[in-house]
């Protein structure tokens, strides 16, 4: 396995970690409901797997780096922003 495609997808990894806690507790704050916190967690660990599987085994060098760049801006506007 290539190197490039390790460390992108851990910065991914690191990302959205980051993203999904900002979800969560935008969700909690807004709704007040534990459901709606559980399953917005679990749709956003879906899709961070989805991404981390895809990073490591078939998408090309630029698409991935592209993916964690805009996951790394998105997260920090979401954490300046609140």
């Amino acid at each position: 396995m290539e190197t490039w495609r390790v460390i992108a997808t851990a910065l991914l990894g690191v990302a959205g970690v980051v993203g999904t806690l900002i979800v969560l507790a935008k969700v909690r704050e807004r709704t007040g409901n534990g459901g709606q916190v559980a399953l917005s967690g679990a749709m956003c660990c879906s899709a961070l797997g989805v991404l981390g599987v895809l990073t490591l085994t078939v998408l090309p060098a630029a698409v991935t780096w592209v993916l964690v760049g805009l996951l790394a801006i998105t997260v920090t506007v979401a954490l300046a922003a609140s």
